[in-house]
């Protein structure tokens, strides 16, 4: 009876407006190829846009100047691995008409919930502090203002932008916002690699015990297999098909073959893109910084202001910008799936589409983690080695999530008749055992004093 209650619970929900992205039917309509692509690009490639968020640029960048090519051939494994994840996310959301929280609370044990949500919120609240200061960091270094001062009205924007904006202007926004990322592929080129020794390091893994070289693998596989866009990408594809008129779980439960093929083509297009961006990033810093001997990263204005010198002005400055719209991008999305996880866990209003005097709780999870974040930076914590961390706690969080996320996706109870299929449970459970040896490994290097 109160599964069936639950079904029946709407979202709050007002007049549909018109979806972000096409349903399928108006994609199988749609002729034109850049306006078809616009319909079937939607939190599938935000999220994977997010996934390139100061955390991970900042990681990327760490692994290129003290590594060197060492972790490139990493965007060939981590490909496959959090393309399937992704999709699992984004299935469960569409067929269960849940986002991952709601899921968990409805299948699975009361204190197994509240603990992930817990640690996910601790992880995104660090994260969120450490991409606020990292903007900041990057607009010093392009406009010489003192980095600090500008973390509060940075913050301050993009929260008002989170709470007064509609969901419609939020969602296209970010995808707007993705072109910031293409900075850094533009880069990579301004250096000139050396295109074999760059397809040897790309193709052949390079394997190390060594404390600096495994800690930099978990915090690579933790900001690109990160908790928060499980919750974000179920959730996302929940508020879709809110915006489409589907006001009622049950009116959400279940998909389409063809909207599954199009979810599949959004988060895959998205992942690639992810990647791709990663795979620059690690090379652009490893043949600059690394070559010539600038592993002491403590900045993002460090970072570009050290490529200055070695890949001329429009590197330094294309790095900095890169990293302000992935910030921008990504400290709403960090505290907006921290808010879904927490809103979906104790059963409140939620969503970006509900105006904030119906969802007071939703937002305010937003604030909080906004307002920790802002005073995480007045701390003195070095806004590199924040993000670096943050990425290796993300590693940790993540393996006790993904077993309950893989879980969920085989439960009829959840899923009905669409359960995940064989491609896609074993690509999961790889990512699973993958994140939990990360983490293992990197244990064992810190008890040993490797």
């Amino acid at each position: 009876m109160a599964a069936t209650e639950r079904r029946k619970r709407a979202i709050p929900h007002s007049r549909p407006a018109g979806a972000t992205t096409g349903t399928a039917a108006e994609i199988e309509r749609e002729r034109n190829p850049l306006k078809k692509a616009g319909k079937i690009l939607g939190p599938g490639f935000i999220t994977g846009a997010s996934d390139d968020d100061p955390s991970g640029i900042g990681t990327y960048a760490v692994a290129g100047a003290t590594l060197g090519l060492q972790t490139l051939w990493t965007a060939l494994l981590t490909f496959p691995l959090m393309s399937a994840v992704q999709n699992i996310c984004a299935r469960v959301g569409m067929v269960s008409g849940h986002g991952l929280a709601g899921v968990l609370r409805d299948h699975y044990p009361r204190s197994v919930l509240y603990g992930s949500v817990l640690l996910l919120f601790v992880a995104n609240t660090i994260n969120v502090g450490a991409d606020l200061g990292a903007i900041a960091d990057a607009v010093h270094s392009v406009t010489g203002i003192q980095a600090l001062w500008l973390v509060v009205p940075v913050a301050a924007g993009i929260l008002a932008f989170q709470i007064f904006g509609s969901y419609r202007l939020i969602a296209n926004t970010f995808k707007w916002l993705t072109l910031a990322l293409l900075a850094y592929v533009v880069d990579a080129f301004l250096v000139h690699p050396d295109l074999r020794e760059t397809l040897k390091a790309t193709i052949v893994p390079t394997f190390s015990v060594e404390s600096t070289y495994v800690i930099s693998l978990v915090a690579i596989f933790g900001t690109t297999i990160s908790p928060y866009l499980f919750f974000w990408q179920s959730s996302e594809e929940v508020e879709e098909e809110v915006e489409m008129g589907r006001k009622t779980r049950a009116s959400r439960m279940g998909a389409s073959p063809a909207e599954i093929r199009y979810s599949a083509i959004d988060v895959n297009v998205g992942m690639a893109f992810s990647n791709l961006v990663m795979y620059f990033i690690i090379l652009a810093s490893a043949l600059t910084l690394f070559k010539a001997g600038k592993t002491d990263i403590k900045s993002a204005a460090d970072a570009a202001e050290a490529l200055r010198p070695l890949a001329g002005d429009l590197a330094g400055i294309l790095f900095a910008v890169g990293l302000i719209g992935a910030g921008i991008l990504a400290v709403p999305i960090l505290s907006g799936s921290a808010a879904y996880a927490i809103a979906e866990a104790f059963g409140w209003r939620y969503g970006l589409k509900t105006h904030w005097s119906r969802a007071k709780p939703f937002y305010g999870v937003i604030a909080l983690a906004t307002a920790i974040g802002v005073a995480i930076d007045f701390t003195g914590i070095n806004p590199i080695s924040a993000l670096f961390y943050s990425a290796a706690l993300n590693g940790v969080v993540a393996p006790p999530i993904l077993v309950l996320l893989m879980l969920a996706a085989r439960n009829p109870k959840v899923m009905g008749d669409q359960p995940i299929g064989p491609v896609l449970t074993v690509l999961g459970w790889i990512a699973t055992i993958g994140m939990f040896a990360a983490v293992l490994g990197l244990a064992y290097s810190k008890l040993a004093g490797g």
